[in-house]
């Protein structure tokens, strides 16, 4: 059961689970194929859907760019997360969607042990909810830390006439951890289906990818400018855990990679 699936992220979950019609989607918007209810204001078509799922996975909540147009405040994304975690049947596992944004600015790499630091609303928010979610689960609720999302970031996804990208003194640009959409989908399908799981997982392809290079595979115009006190060179997960679950092969771990999954978007059965 899929929470939050018309969301842009949910979006690509829905377009890339790897067994068609195994996946049952949730959105507070009319999309085909999606069941359409609010959690938090019809409780009772929310524990209906979830009978006889497998897993959970809750995506539902607010990012800072649906905060300031919608005006919700950041603390329904702990809100929506126990809506799932208390709704959901006895002995089912639920995933809940959380953010690298909790481990701060430092640059890593960080694992799911390293010390959370979040410098932005957003990454409090985040943390919190994990924390609640984690205590009243009572050993079913998993944490997926996810980092960028190739087409779903403010690099690729929220690309524009006149980008421009800090240029570090090496000439590069600034990295981070990335994963394609298709790998995204196929993770967390795993990741439903696997035992022994660690409360906490970052989900993130190995390695870095410079945002320069994923938009120069893109094909999308960029320019640059002088980076500042405020710039970050790179921001990694340690991806160690989650290779436990899924091995990624090296095409996932490129831009040219992840871009072709944006594009080549599509349920394989």
């Amino acid at each position: 059961m899929l929470l939050g699936a018309g969301g842009r992220l949910g979006r690509m979950l829905w377009e890339n689970w790897p067994v068609a019609g195994q996946l049952k989607g949730q959105s507070r918007r009319k999309l085909e194929g999606m069941l359409q209810f609010d959690p938090l204001n019809d409780p009772e078509k929310l524990a209906s859907a979830m009978a006889g799922v497998a897993a959970v996975v809750c995506l539902s909540g607010v990012t800072p760019a649906h905060g300031r147009a919608s005006g919700d405040s950041m603390d329904l994304n702990k809100t929506l997360a126990l809506a799932a975690v208390n709704s959901a049947p006895e002995g089912v596992r639920v995933f809940v969607a959380s953010s690298a944004a909790v481990y701060g600015a430092a640059i890593g790499p960080h694992s799911e042990d390293t010390n959370v630091a979040p410098v932005s609303e957003y990454g409090a928010a985040k943390l919190a909810m994990e924390q609640a979610a984690l205590a009243q689960g009572q050993g079913r609720t998993c944490v997926l830390r996810i980092g960028n999302v190739a087409g779903a970031d403010a690099i690729l996804g929220g690309w524009q006439e006149g980008m421009a990208l800090d240029e570090l003194p090496d000439g590069s640009t600034p990295r981070r951890s990335y994963i394609g959409a298709r790998s995204l989908a196929h993770v967390v399908h795993r990741l439903c289906f696997a035992e022994d799981l660690p409360q906490i997982i970052n989900i993130a392809a190995p390695g870095v990818v410079a945002m320069g290079d994923l938009l120069d595979a893109a094909g999308l115009a960029w320019t640059r400018r002088p980076s500042g006190d405020q710039t970050i060179p790179e921001v990694a997960l340690e991806t160690s855990r989650v290779e436990r679950f899924y091995s990624f092969e090296v095409n996932e771990c490129t831009p040219k990679g992840m871009v072709e999954q944006l594009h080549n978007s599509e349920v394989e059965t």
